[in-house]
C-alpha cells in the first residue's frame, strides 16, 4: 500500500503529468494499493478507481464515494475527449460547489453536518 498526501500539488504541470504517468505505470507494475489526498478533480479522476469525497478539518467526514470505471492504462489525451470521463469530472465538481457554496447543508449521501471548511479528495488507485 502507497500512502500518499498531495505529492504533486507543489510541481509545475509537465513534472506533475510525468509524475502522475509514472505513479500509473508503478501502480500498473505492482498491483499495489495508493491511497492518495488531492484537490486536483483532473488528477482524481485520471489516477483513481474509487474517489472518496470529504469534507475537511479535524471533523471531516465521507460526502460520497464516486466509483471510476474507465479502462486502464489510461490516456490523459483521451480521456479528455471521453464523455464517460467527463461525467465523472462533472459530479465530483458539483459535489465540491454544493459543498463549498452551502457548507452547512449535507450533501445527498451524508446525513452529517458540514464544519464549513473546503471539501477534499481522497483516491483510491488499484
Amino acid at each position: 500500500m502507497l500512502l500518499m498526501d498531495e505529492p504533486f500539488g507543489a510541481l509545475d504541470s509537465l513534472t506533475r503529468t510525468h509524475m502522475q504517468d509514472s505513479l500509473m505505470e508503478i501502480q500498473a507494475r505492482l498491483n499495489n494499493t495508493v491511497i492518495m489526498i488531492t484537490h486536483d478533480v483532473d488528477e482524481a479522476v485520471l489516477l483513481s478507481d474509487r474517489i472518496v469525497m470529504m469534507s475537511n478539518g479535524p471533523s471531516a467526514t465521507i460526502g460520497e464515494i464516486l466509483d471510476i470505471d474507465l479502462p486502464r492504462p489510461r490516456d490523459r489525451l483521451t480521456l479528455a475527449e471521453n464523455p464517460t470521463y467527463n461525467h465523472y469530472r462533472v459530479e465530483v465538481v458539483k459535489f465540491l460547489h454544493e459543498r463549498h457554496t452551502q457548507p452547512g447543508v449535507p450533501a445527498s449521501n451524508d446525513d452529517n453536518e458540514s464544519d464549513g471548511e473546503e471539501p477534499a479528495l481522497s483516491l483510491v488507485a488499484g
